[in-house]
């Protein structure tokens, strides 16, 4: 049975502070990444250097009462590497699987844009499917599989961009900026007082959501009542970005799907009976800017997939 409405508001909140002894600031960030967990997506983080995208990673995955993983991309990394291999064991006569860390609940896919195609496809059926396939031999992952990729979106010499297949399948977006002045101030103070972000249970970051909870959380998101005329809004946003004069590829049906179970989520979070409006724009931008593909001029000139996302929550009329 789904969690109360406070509940769901109440444990949000205590995610948030909780994360908020490890991360300072990034109040955005932290708000989209906690909705598309419980919308049961995946998130691609992104961020110049030294902004906290594993700390924020790892911090999430500490405050959860669930197995966490990470892998560090590299060019030399392969498929077996993240998925796992059959190995012969000579003293049974059989083969036997040796897990990679994708057999986790929260993986943490660290700069995964420096790995080669072939790698990266290796998380298609496990973001997709929750389950991969090894030695023709299907497995299935854990029910509530979540995956957070990092990339810098700066250094590209060396790197593989995701192609549009790939970055289809997360749900969000995730941007995170430099930190206020106030914010990078409070972060040389932690430091200063001993704060060291390669130890969070010394920093007092400790699990606050059981699995149940986790698994309560999202069945709230998905139950929250959904108004018609809020249904044909997220349609109007998806369909018209495929019409917008400076976009070559508009969003599709997936990213539909993913608007409106994000919003869900968001709504649940801050402990709504019902979606509003509001809850849609709030998640609009992290959930399409990835999906929009522009055209050469428009690149040329600038223009980027905020501000496309931006156009068309300005000209798609709002439901009453």
């Amino acid at each position: 049975m789904p969690l109360p409405t406070p509940a769901l508001r109440d444990a949000g909140q205590r995610l948030t502070a909780e994360i908020g002894k490890a991360v300072v600031g990034q109040a955005a960030a932290v708000e989209e990444l906690l909705a598309a967990l419980f919308a049961g997506g995946h998130v691609l983080l992104e961020g110049v250097p030294g902004v906290a995208k594993t700390l924020l990673a790892k911090a999430l995955a500490r405050t959860l009462d669930l197995r966490f993983a990470r892998v560090q991309f590299t060019p030399d990394l392969m498929p077996a590497d993240v998925l796992g291999t059959a190995v012969f064991r000579a003293d049974r006569g059989t083969f036997e699987l040796r897990r990679g860390p994708v057999f986790t609940e929260v993986l943490l896919a660290d700069e995964v844009n420096r790995t080669p195609p072939k790698t990266q496809a290796a998380l298609l059926e496990a973001m997709e499917e929750r389950q991969v396939t090894i030695d023709g031999e299907r497995h299935p992952l854990a029910e509530g599989f979540f995956v957070v990729a990092t990339q810098n979106p700066i250094e590209y010499e060396g790197t593989y961009p995701l192609p549009e297949a790939q970055l289809d399948r997360f749900m969000a977006q995730v941007r995170m900026g430099y930190p206020e002045e106030a914010e990078e101030q409070e972060l040389l103070r932690r430091a200063a007082a001993g704060f060291d972000a390669h130890d969070l249970a010394a920093a007092g970051v400790a699990p606050v959501l059981a699995r149940e909870e986790v698994t309560a959380l999202r069945a709230r998101a998905r139950a929250l009542p959904v108004a018609e005329p809020l249904l044909a809004y997220v349609g109007r946003l998806v369909r018209q970005s495929r019409a917008l004069p400076r976009v070559r590829l508009g969003a599709s049906p997936r990213a539909a799907l993913a608007l409106l179970s994000l919003a869900r989520a968001r709504a649940a979070l801050r402990g709504a009976e019902w979606l509003s409006p509001d809850d849609v724009k709030a998640v609009a931008r992290p959930c399409l800017r990835h999906r929009l593909l522009l055209r050469p001029e428009a690149e040329l000139e600038g223009a980027t997939g905020d501000d496309l996302v931006a156009e068309l929550l300005e000209t798609v009329e709002v439901p009453r």
